[in-house]
């Protein structure tokens, strides 16, 4: 039953996410990304990590898409209708796309051929999380991710400053 609930949330993640790409409307796009972060943490939570899946929920489809359509709201961005249609380029990369997506799906779902394996007591938890960021070993990732968001944060400002 896990497997097939598994393949499911993940087929539904890989549907919403070509919706996401498709669509000219901003809105539209961004509440097709809210059901692709709960598929995802739908997976989560059968991968037995529920505190990963309600960071899932809470932080990317809480927050980061408030502030996504707080800027659509505030752009007032409307979506341009004369956009052009896929052209057989765009259509033939859609379509290799979705056939890994489809693939990827299905090779982890006959990887597993029976349950999943079971996990530790810790595994999920925040502390596990944190010992796993903070051992040592995965130092230089988590200094490169706060380097990317300092940038990130000073570029917002930059931007976002009004010229006196």
């Amino acid at each position: 039953m896990e497997l097939v609930l598994f393949v499911l949330f993940s087929g539904a993640a890989l549907a919403a996410a070509g919706v996401v790409v498709t669509r000219t409307r901003p809105f539209s796009a961004a509440m097709a990304l809210v059901a692709c972060l709960f598929f995802l943490a739908g997976d989560y939570v059968i991968l037995q990590a529920p505190f990963v899946a309600a960071l899932q929920i809470l932080v990317y489809a809480g927050a980061i898409l408030v502030l996504f359509l707080f800027v659509v709201m505030l752009l007032r961005l409307e979506g341009d209708e004369a956009l052009p249609r896929l052209g057989p380029r765009q259509a033939v990369g859609l379509v290799l796309a979705g056939i890994v997506g489809c693939a990827s799906v299905a090779f982890a779902a006959f990887e597993v051929s029976g349950p999943f394996p079971e996990t530790g007591p810790l595994f999920g938890t925040a502390d596990a999380l944190a010992a796993t960021l903070l051992d040592g070993r995965n130092l230089l990732a988590l200094e490169g991710i706060s380097v990317l968001l300092t940038t990130a944060l000073v570029g917002a400002v930059v931007l976002g400053r009004k010229e006196l």
